[in-house]
């Protein structure tokens, strides 16, 4: 048996376990994401809709995956298996690993996009002479060989980092590229703020037009933004704080400064964009295209364009690049656990198969955001649902609390925590995947959505119900688990 299999890895410092954390946060869903849906719900309005949801429900949720990871010292599967027991319900660990690798197999291509668009700023193709912005993303997505090309590269560059393991590898690149990204935006935002016209994107981003919070569509738009960019229920937290040493703290480092520090880069994008967008008579609602196409026109009208879009690009990729970076060590920690696998054979293993069922989403954009749609909508509330279902009504709040979450805390958890993980969470997830089912009833995009919430779970159970034979409740080791 391998080292690796006997000794676990930890963080090397406090700042290295939060810059883990949130660099898997940080990543498309704050520099692309987070702007154009503030931008199509209301500006001011959403960011407060969204902070209210992020501390109401997300903290609490990190909080309890980061404690169990604690607790267990294992990958999901080995701390589901700590709440559960053995036997079929483990499979509940396995639906999130099997969610997570369908999300890299497209979240890596669109890596690939950032990294293309990024090594172009390098290059001064956004400031040439007869540049145009859409003229040129569609080139590309007509180009599979490219995008297949930087679909590889970006793999590779995860898979060099992971090999290097814990201290040496994860924890030395998000040390660097986060506090880079804030840089990057910082820098931008000074600048977008001194244009003329950019007040206008400053009162939007932070003037609250009442009305949209009346909106049912502006709170269900900030309700998936605090879980799409928080990575909640995606097995992040469980892995990262499996890592973590006894006398850290969990509800500070693992919650709430890791949402204020997702929340602040979300907030610091905004603030580098609208302005840029009001200044240059854009429309912030542009949706999507607002990073590929819209923004990118600006550059060539900036005084020091270039450097901006080299600026802007970096911290995108940097913040593209760490989210895929520690979302795969979920899948990595996991499988070299739970196989006779050293961890450079996982890594190799983990990282071929991403690229392998990658492909797709990297030749075919039309397939890319077909995967996304299933997976936003239903894959990732269902893992969602799948771990805080184990916290919460197997292993217990109470019990978890006691054990786990007040240990060497900065901060005392209350009680009130308990009703929010074992009732709140999992019916909020329910309503978010009954929600879309409702809104696209019929289509083909449901139908997936639906096979998706069907199959997973039960190959879950079977598959570990045949690993691990009968179902074998958990040793009772302290308090009762129940939540109050």
């Amino acid at each position: 048996m391998s080292e690796a299999k006997v000794s676990r890895a930890e963080w090397g410092t406090r700042f290295g376990f939060l810059m883990a954390m949130i660099g898997a946060m940080v990543g498309v869903g704050n520099i692309w994401r987070f702007p154009f849906v503030t931008g199509e719900n209301g500006g001011g309005a959403f960011i407060l809709a969204f902070l209210i949801l992020l501390f109401l429900l997300a903290v609490p949720g990190l909080i309890a995956e980061v404690a169990l990871g604690r607790y267990a010292g294992k990958g999901v599967i080995g701390s589901i298996r700590e709440a559960v027991g053995s036997g079929g319900l483990v499979g509940l660990g396995l639906v999130v690993v099997l969610v997570n690798f369908a999300l890299m197999t497209y979240y890596a291509p669109l890596i690939g996009w950032t990294l293309y668009y990024m090594l172009h700023s390098f290059l001064f193709t956004f400031t040439g002479s007869g540049f145009e912005a859409g003229a040129f993303l569609d080139a590309f997505f007509a180009n599979p060989a490219m995008m297949i090309a930087m679909h590889t590269v970006v793999v590779a560059m995860m898979a060099g980092v992971l090999y290097a393991g814990i201290s040496n590898g994860v924890e030395r690149v998000v040390t660097f590229a986060v506090p880079a990204l804030v840089i990057a935006l910082a820098a931008m935002a000074v600048r977008a703020v001194t244009l003329p016209g950019a007040g206008e994107g400053l009162a939007f981003t932070f003037t609250v037009q009442w009305e949209y919070l009346t909106f049912s569509d502006t709170w269900i738009a900030a309700l998936g933004q605090a879980l799409f960019s928080t990575g909640l229920g995606w097995g992040i937290a469980i892995t990262v704080g499996s890592y973590l040493r006894e006398y850290d703290d969990v509800p500070l480092g693992g919650g709430v400064f890791t949402a204020i520090g997702e929340a602040s880069i979300g907030i610091l994008a905004a603030f580098a964009i609208f302005p840029l967008v009001f200044a240059y008579g854009l429309e912030p609602d542009a949706g999507a295209g607002l990073a590929f196409v819209s923004l990118v026109q600006v550059f060539p009208e900036m005084p020091g364009g270039a450097l901006w879009a080299i600026l802007f690009f970096t911290g995108f990729f940097l913040a593209a690049l760490t989210s895929g970076i520690v979302i795969t060590e979920v899948l990595t920690t996991t499988v070299e656990e739970e196989t006779p696998m050293n961890r450079g054979q996982t890594v190799l293993a983990v990282c071929g198969l991403i690229w392998l069922f990658g492909l797709p989403s990297a030749y075919s954009v039309e397939f890319l955001d077909f995967a996304d749609l299933v997976f936003a909508n239903w894959g990732l509330p269902l893992a969602t649902l799948c771990i805080i279902v184990a916290i919460g009504w197997f292993f217990g709040p109470e019990r978890l609390r006691v054990l786990s979450v007040n240990q060497n805390a900065g901060i005392y958890v209350g009680s009130f925590w308990n009703p929010i993980v074992k009732y709140v969470i999992p019916a909020v997830m329910i309503f978010i995947m009954g929600f879309f089912a409702w809104e696209n009833f019929g289509e083909d995009i449901m139908i997936a959505g639906m096979a998706v919430l069907v199959t997973f779970p039960v190959v879950g159970y079977l598959i570990m119900r045949y690993l691990e034979g009968p179902s074998q409740p958990r040793d009772a080791v302290g308090p009762a688990g129940g939540d109050d």
